[in-house]
């Protein structure tokens, strides 16, 4: 049981995709204007990786792996994750209309989203059991949420500085990208997966 306490607290501050090695960047300096968007992307990004880890890791064991077709491994799991990505936005533009309204285009980029598709390979190349795997794709999803959530919660207090020109918009959130990123860096010492 520590060993998946540890790798889930591993994965979601000192392994964070987002901060520490800089994966999944277009969504989250896109979707992380308004925090309510930020808090469902942050779900939705969570729940894809970790459907799609469970099935990725059963397809690549019990049908790449015995059919010697590991080499299709990248190919299958962006079809597999594209799949998943089709389903949600099926159920959330009928479920919740403003919720997909307000995610726009970002929907459709979780399928190409490389932190969706880095962590079924992680797990596949640190040769992961099932259980390993879940709590990998949670921890990374959560990972995922806690970085965007906190980036959204920045740009909202940011809107009320006084900051100057030049660093409007992207530039102030590249700042405080950078700053995010440093503070989990501090990590870094505690636990490595």
């Amino acid at each position: 049981m520590k060993e998946y306490l540890m790798l889930f607290i591993g994965t979601v501050i000192v392994n964070n995709f987002v901060l520490t090695r800089f994966l999944g960047l277009c969504i989250f300096f896109g979707v992380s204007k308004k925090l309510e968007a930020s808090i469902g992307m942050g779900m939705a990004v969570t729940s894809v990786i970790t459907l799609s880890s469970m099935l990725s890791w059963a397809v690549y064991n019990f049908i790449l792996t015995p059919l010697n077709l590991t080499f299709l491994t990248t190919i299958v799991f962006v079809l597999v994750i594209a799949s998943f990505v089709q389903l949600l936005e099926m159920v959330i533009r009928k479920l919740a209309p403003t919720l997909y309204k307000m995610w726009g285009i970002y929907l459709l980029l979780i399928a190409t989203n490389c932190v969706v598709l880095g962590v079924p390979l992680l797990n596949v190349e640190s040769n992961f059991s099932f259980g390993k795997s879940i709590v990998h794709a949670v921890g990374s999803g959560v990972g995922f949420a806690v970085a965007i959530i906190l980036m959204a919660s920045l740009r909202e207090k940011i809107r009320l500085a006084d900051v100057p020109k030049p660093l409007e918009g992207l530039g102030i959130a590249f700042i405080l990208a950078g700053l995010l990123s440093l503070s989990f860096f501090g990590f870094s010492g505690m636990i490595s997966l």
